[in-house]
């Protein structure tokens, strides 16, 4: 069982990573790969989680012990795999999916990707009652989170939250987006609006 790797970013796609261990890369799927922050001289450190199948053996990775944690748990939900917790983990961060689930808000558990008003509800059903088992540090506290600051707390703050709220519903997924937050970032201002910042982001994105 692989609980963490730690090594080089060799490369970067849109739902994945490889990481350089000791000269074996290994192919992680990461929910925002492109949020991933590692520099040239340092490691970078995936949670890992190994999921076997009949036909593949496959590593999803995280940044913190609490997406792989919160994925794990997604995953005891019926009718929810890999690739729609990877979803629902690029489109919140734990504390928020955690706060909706504890809150029962079905509006904001359907915006995130894959995630339909029967899913919503499956997943408060299966799962309100176990978050206290999570190993996150606020416990149960975090029920008590107020979803639009925890949205700002993105990288990006409530602009680029919107504008990426934007982009999904003009039809790009996760990872262009966030593909396009790294690049325009150093662009963007604190005082740009909304609408600049999907501009800019859409220019990044015609030229990709």
């Amino acid at each position: 069982m692989i609980d963490f790797l730690r090594g080089k970013l060799a490369a970067r796609e849109l739902d994945y990573v490889v990481v350089d261990v000791n000269g074996v890369g290994y192919r992680v799927f990461c929910p925002n790969p492109y949020a991933l922050q590692s520099k040239e001289d340092e490691d970078l450190t995936l949670y890992i989680h190994y999921h076997v199948r009949e036909d593949a053996h496959l590593l999803f990775g995280f940044g913190s012990r609490d997406e792989q944690s919160l994925f794990r748990l997604l995953l005891e939900v019926s009718g929810i795999g890999p690739k729609v917790a990877l979803g629902i983990l690029a489109g919140g961060r734990p504390e928020a999916v955690m706060s909706a689930i504890g809150q029962e808000n079905i509006a904001f558990l359907t915006k995130l990707p894959g995630i339909g008003k029967k899913t919503a509800q499956r997943i408060i059903l299966d799962l309100k009652d176990k978050l206290g088992s999570l190993p996150l540090g606020r416990g149960n506290d975090i029920f008590g989170i107020d979803l639009a600051p925890a949205a700002a707390a993105q990288e990006g703050g409530i602009a680029w939250f919107e504008a990426k709220e934007a982009l999904l519903s003009l039809g790009y997924n996760e990872a262009e987006a966030d593909r396009a937050w790294h690049q325009v970032k150093a662009k963007v201002k604190e005082t740009d609006t909304v609408d600049t910042v999907i501009k800019v982001a859409l220019q990044a994105l015609y030229q990709m």
